[in-house]
């Protein structure tokens, strides 16, 4: 049985509180830059599998890679 003491000095435990970063201003922005890279990639690969010129699809992926882009700046400015 773990008793707190023994829960608080596992490593395997602790190891989510160490990984939160303390000051990072943009993570609310960075989610949400995510979410639209994440929606405008599937949307651009069902385009450009399912839509009869190709070219649109493309178009739509390489949109969504600006906004990972900006979030990978983000994240490198924190």
């Amino acid at each position: 049985m773990l008793t707190n003491n023994t829960f608080e000095h596992n490593t395997f435990a602790n190891r989510r509180n160490e990984q939160k970063p303390a000051n990072d201003h943009f993570r609310s922005t960075r989610q949400w830059l995510n979410i639209i890279f994440m929606l405008g990639a599937i949307v651009g690969v069902l385009l450009y599998l399912f839509h009869t010129p190709q070219t649109v699809g493309i178009i739509v992926i390489l949109v969504s890679m600006v906004f990972k882009i900006i979030e990978c700046a983000l994240r490198f400015m924190k």
